[in-house]
């Protein structure tokens, strides 16, 4: 799922519109992640509850790489927030033999089956933020908003019993942000690390990084770190209770 382009045209808004602005901070960047997965998802039809699938052990979900692209503006008008933009590509598929009879979506996957199923949680995030500390201890506090527009699908084989049942993952959930870093002096060198976090009405998301990175003085610079993912949702008929962790490498330039 593409959603590069409106982070990149939003970044070129804001540009253009704090042009008249002594001076706009501008920061862009990637990095690829690879974590492991643990959890399970439930998808429900209204009138029957879907089983419990284990993303590892019912699923066959392993390891896989993920890329992460951000933008964030940042500029010196009083009292108007710093805004960041986030694409995160999180689709994984597998397949697996079921051990087990299950119900997805209303429909009984039989066990001895062979099933491919495909999660896509892709997402963007609009960020809205504001710098409360910034000299060789930078701290940034505000609210992002993260719109989820991805799938869950389970298919069989179609030379068997070719059953195929999807549930749409269409929703945006606000985050409490905050991000700090600290310089170590003269270096180039600093640590840094990042939350978005929530908890409301029986959902509950907590991402965390935690990085260490060096950057130049042109801007530009990498770090390197650790990301955890925690998700408890009921969406609709969709039920999670998920966890993405693993290390990061990541690039970006400052201007």
């Amino acid at each position: 799922m593409n959603k590069t382009f409106p982070i990149l045209a939003g970044v070129g808004f804001l540009v253009s519109s704090l042009a008249q602005a002594d001076t706009a901070g501008i920061e862009i960047g990637t990095y690829q992640w690879t974590p492991e997965y643990s959890g399970f998802i439930a998808v429900n039809n209204g009138t029957q509850t879907g089983t419990q699938l284990d993303i590892e052990n019912d699923l066959g979900f392993t390891d896989e790489g993920h890329n992460i692209v951000w933008a964030s503006v940042e500029h010196p008008v009083p009292f108007i927030p710093n805004v960041k933009f986030v694409s995160s590509d999180l689709e994984v598929a597998a397949s697996s033999m079921l051990t087990r009879d299950i119900v997805f979506g209303g429909e009984t996957y039989t066990s001895n089956e062979m099933i491919t199923t495909q999660i896509d949680m892709s997402n963007l995030e609009y960020t809205l933020y504001y710098e409360l500390l910034d000299n060789w201890i930078n701290l940034d506090a505000g609210l992002t908003f993260r719109q989820y527009d991805g799938v869950v699908t389970l298919n069989t084989d179609p030379a068997g019993s070719n059953i195929s049942e999807s549930e749409l993952l269409e929703f945006t959930l606000p985050l409490i942000y905050v991000k700090g870093r600290v310089d170590l002096p003269l270096t180039g060198f600093f640590i840094d690390g990042e939350i978005n976090i929530i908890s409301y009405d029986g959902d509950s998301i907590s991402d965390t990084a935690f990085s260490v990175g060096y950057e130049s003085d042109i801007g530009l610079g990498g770090k390197a770190g650790y990301r955890t993912f925690s998700m408890e949702v009921e969406e609709s008929n969709f039920v999670s209770d998920l966890r993405f962790s693993g290390a990061y490498i990541s690039v970006f330039f400052h201007f």
